[in-house]
């Protein structure tokens, strides 16, 4: 009977000199995967896709770095979990040829005088309920960006408006580095993998699954137009909000697809719902692709 190996581990940087040498010793293409690490099977997702842009010949690169930048003063970045140790087995099982991560003080030897302004849609959805949020975010994949020379990077789908301002920064600032959107993934119950759903009581993921459920109420509405489509979500979440523990809604909005413009009633075509909500202290966000209107 033959023995299967394990996979071999990745090389592991956790300093600016460290990086600079594995990235050195790396065959490109080189595929960048940023995480905040705590990876999950939603992050199998994107390291697979990487390992299938970087081919054969090529490297795919994980960065893992809880960020306190895009963390408010009233945020989880202290019970963020960090689990490097399992971080490194999933990369190797994903084929990752290295991992760079590094401290908050090799990432931010000095608090950062200068940041990324992500403009009118930074401070939209998300950037409006998190302030200063999307700042943190594209000063990071920058500097990350800096650091590590990727050919590709890899960002999910499930942060919509992430994905859409980090192609929007690369394209303003001419960064060279090509931006590749891996399918949001979901838990057998319909929740969007998420790190933070560990921090769910089974009551509160109870009441969590209320928004997939929206999503999709709203997506069967899609043929009958925008006000149906956000009508069939917020009977969901009216409901929810009213459950124990309940679901407290932040923000529903259908935007068009590309830069996330909230549609007007008449808009047909395809769209992206996106919705944020509370369970408990957990934040939770989520969004589906949406056909508005009969197919021409």
């Amino acid at each position: 009977m033959t023995a299967v190996s394990a996979p071999p581990i990745p090389m592991l940087a956790r300093t600016r000199a460290g990086i600079a040498t594995v990235r050195a010793a790396l065959a490109g293409p080189v595929v960048l995967v940023p995480t905040m690490g705590a990876l999950h099977d939603g992050h199998r997702s994107p390291l697979r896709l990487a390992r299938s842009l970087a081919g054969p010949a090529g490297s795919v690169l994980v960065s893992i770095f809880v960020n306190p930048l895009q963390f408010g003063p009233n945020e989880d970045f202290d019970r963020y979990p960090r689990t490097l140790e399992r971080d490194l087995a999933i990369c190797a099982e994903e084929g990752a040829r290295a991992v760079f991560a590094p401290s908050r003080r090799v990432m931010y030897p000095a608090d950062p005088r200068v940041t990324v302004c992500p403009g009118k849609l930074g401070q939209a959805l998300e950037g409006k309920s998190r302030p200063g949020f999307f700042d943190g975010v594209l000063t990071v994949v920058l500097k990350l960006f800096q650091l590590t020379q990727p050919d590709v990077a890899v960002f999910g789908e499930k942060d919509a408006q992430q994905l859409t301002l980090i192609r929007q920064m690369v394209t303003d600032l001419d960064l060279g580095v090509q931006i590749a959107a891996a399918p949001l993934h979901r838990d057998p119950d319909g929740l969007a993998t998420s790190s933070r759903n560990a921090y769910l009581s089974a009551q509160e993921r109870a009441s969590a699954l209320a928004l997939s459920r929206a999503l999709s109420a709203a997506r069967t509405a899609g043929p009958a137009g925008v006000a149906s489509v956000l009508a069939a979500a917020r009977v969901v979440l009216t409901a929810a909000a009213a459950a124990a523990p309940p679901v407290k809604l932040d923000y529903l909005v259908l935007a068009e697809p590309e830069g996330l413009a909230e549609v007007g009633q008449r808009y047909s075509g395809p769209a992206l719902l996106l919705v944020a909500a509370k369970v408990g202290t957990t934040r939770l966000i989520d969004n589906m692709e949406i056909m508005v209107g009969e197919r021409r």
